[in-house]
């Protein structure tokens, strides 16, 4: 700043100086005022025979002389006085300038921490900040990280000044500077050089610790190419954002810790969730008018119009004995991970793997039971394919299935719950599946999964006429889908569906001979026909041994 000027203090209208050269005028005393360098300002000009010579001081440095008699010493005294006054004002306009830049400084620094609630974002914002206001060539943020016992850098500006790589090599360094918990300029920077912690190109370094509420949290380094380039005043300006930044920096960090943590529980949930919804399915628990399974309760039930599937391997006994427990664990492994699939893609769900049997739910209309059986069908035939290959046995499955009311619900006790179902349903759906080896089909259904299917005509089936389960007292349509059957036998199937319906209306009506030429012309299109067959066994029984009195069509099952 510079000082004050003689001339503008004496020529200023209305003011102490104007008024005391206006005196020493009216007096004609001979007073001579002259500025630093000689030249006359004010008074008499200037004569060599007068005896006094005066300086004028401000701040201890010469700006100006008064010459003349005695009365100059009083003059310069008065002179002196107000440049002081005068340099006061204006180094106190100077402090109030500073002060209300450092605390628009600060304001404009809050609000731009406001905006960030990363550590590293933040971080990064003192950072720039700092060397935009200080002037420096690079500069870091360091953080002392208490649960892994290292230093980490996570903000940097500039050329790469500070080896991050020896950050923690020179750990006991850094601490000193990082976690002493003092701020300080350091001019002789060759034991950092020596080092490897600063290039040496950097001659001058100035630090301040982040610190809250007395703990040291790290600390912002900034660095110089100039020798001396840092003063007092640099440090006061980097303490004080430093500070400003600190509290903001722990608040993130908390915020970000956290947020990790609460992303670890979610995580660990969304985990949990996912595991126990591969033993109760997702569908079950949404059934019951729950999200996720915690939300489910001991007595929670519903009651649904559902289809249920029900598929086993034939003559798994057999295959089994063949077979080491690992062996047998591996093959029903193998084989459910391939049927699983085709019943969630279907819109069904595993209610129970039944060791090589499966029980399945649809709780929408049929068709999507009854195409997941057609397609469980078919990837069959693609094991056998690979099976055959091995020259292993190929295996067949029996496939069931029943549209009926089904009640859904949690049962157990308090200490053990259970996802349950309970319903009629479910035992003629597996009762119909055990069907499949009398009647020597893959796939049977009743009726009522029938009537619910769209476009019926778009599934080759035939109707295998009634029965009455074992413990029912009411007969039960029942009917053989053949289209996952294999070509040509499915070829064949089809062209002689239509004498097939007429047997069975021949049959169901004890016309049974007439029943008998059906089936007999189905035998000589298609002799492996083993359902066909079974009817004219069946007929010929009737033939031989007579038809009861009572009988009206239904076979009676005396097995389940």
């Amino acid at each position: 700043m510079a000082a004050p000027n003689l001339k503008n203090i004496i020529g200023r209208k209305k003011d102490a100086g104007s008024l005391m050269i206006s005196f020493v005028e009216q007096y004609k005393s001979d007073i001579s005022i002259l500025d630093e360098t000689g030249n006359w300002l004010a008074g008499k000009p200037p004569d060599d025979a007068w005896g006094f010579r005066v300086g004028v001081f401000c701040d201890e440095k010469i700006s100006g002389w008064v010459t003349g008699n005695e009365k100059a010493v009083f003059v310069a005294e008065f002179l002196s006085f107000l440049l002081k006054k005068e340099n006061d004002k204006k180094n106190l306009g100077t402090e109030v300038l500073h002060l209300y830049k450092e605390i628009n400084l600060i304001f404009n620094f809050s609000e731009k921490l406001a905006r960030s609630i990363e550590a590293s974002s933040i971080a990064q914002i003192t950072l720039e900040e700092s060397m935009r206001v200080i002037r420096s060539n690079n500069g870091v943020v360091i953080l002392w990280d208490e649960d892994s016992k290292h230093l980490n850098v996570i903000a940097s500006q500039g050329n790469s000044f500070f080896g991050e790589e020896k950050v923690n090599d020179q750990r006991e360094i850094l601490l000193k500077i990082a976690l002493h918990g003092q701020s300080d300029i350091i001019s002789d920077t060759s034991s950092l050089a020596e080092a490897g912690l600063v290039s040496p190109d950097i001659n001058s370094v100035i630090y301040a610790a982040l610190k809250v509420n007395q703990r040291v949290m790290g600390a912002v380094i900034l660095g110089s190419h100039e020798p001396g380039q840092y003063v007092a005043a640099d440090l006061k300006l980097l303490i004080t954002l430093a500070l400003q930044s600190s509290s903001t920096i722990e608040t993130a960090l908390l915020y970000e810790k956290n947020l990790r943590e609460v992303n670890e529980r979610e995580e660990a949930m969304r985990l949990v969730y996912e595991v126990t919804g591969k033993f109760v399915p997702y569908e079950f628990i949404g059934a019951l008018g729950h999200r996720v399974i915690t939300d489910v309760r001991l007595g929670d039930q519903v009651e649904k119009i559902v289809t249920v599937l029900f598929s086993d391997i034939r003559d798994y006994t057999t295959i089994s004995e063949q077979l080491t427990p690992e062996e047998n664990f591996n093959f029903v492994s193998s084989f459910n991970e391939r049927m699983g699939p085709i019943i969630r893609k279907n819109q069904g769900f595993i209610n129970q793997y039944l060791g090589d049997a499966i029980m399945a739910i649809f709780p929408g209309n049929a068709t999507h039971a009854l195409t997941a059986a057609i397609e469980m069908q078919k990837a069959v035939q693609t094991l056998n394919e690979n099976r055959s290959l091995l020259n292993k046995t190929p295996i067949k499955i029996g496939v069931g299935i029943h549209t009926g009311p089904l009640i859904m619900g949690i049962t157990g006790d308090h200490e053990r719950l259970d996802a349950t179902t309970i319903s009629d349903t479910v035992n003629i759906a597996s009762r119909l599946e055990n069907l499949t080896k009398h009647y020597k089909g893959n796939i049977i259904l009743s009726e009522a999964s029938l009537e619910n299917i769209t476009d019926p005509e778009n599934f080759h089936c035939r109707h295998l006429g009634l029965v009455k389960l074992k413990g029912k007292e009411n007969p039960l349509s029942i009917y053989e889908c053949f289209s996952g059957t294999e070509n040509p036998e499915l070829q064949k199937k089809i062209a002689t569906l239509p004498i097939f319906k007429r047997g069975m209306t021949g049959y169901l009506n004890k016309s049974f001979e007439e029943a008998y030429d059906e089936f007999h012309q189905v035998l000589q299109i298609h002799p492996e026909d083993l359902t066909t067959r079974l009817f004219v066994d069946n007929i010929k029984h009737f033939i031989n041994q007579g038809v009861p009195e009572n009988w009206t069509g239904v076979n009676e099952m005396h097995n389940k």
